[in-house]
């Protein structure tokens, strides 16, 4: 059984997942060489709206104040 604590996984694992991630987002970022693709503003927007929201549902989740807008919704 493992002695380690709450946080240093949270460290532990925060770190790889953090670095994944940035790893990932930068492959994104290669995107935007118009030598190799072409785009509109519209299709970035669609490529980046989902992610920023993601994102902010997630920062969210780190502070118990904040409410949550994880709901379903048959609109």
């Amino acid at each position: 059984m493992s002695n380690e604590t709450r946080n240093e996984r949270f460290r532990r694992l925060a770190a790889s997942r953090g670095d994944r991630l940035i790893r990932e987002i930068s492959l994104l970022g290669n995107l935007a060489n118009r030598k190799n693709y072409d785009f509109s503003p519209e299709e970035v927007d669609a490529l980046f709206r989902p992610i920023e929201a993601e994102l902010k549902e997630v920062r969210a989740l780190f502070d118990p104040a904040a409410p949550s807008n994880r709901k379903v919704s048959f609109k």
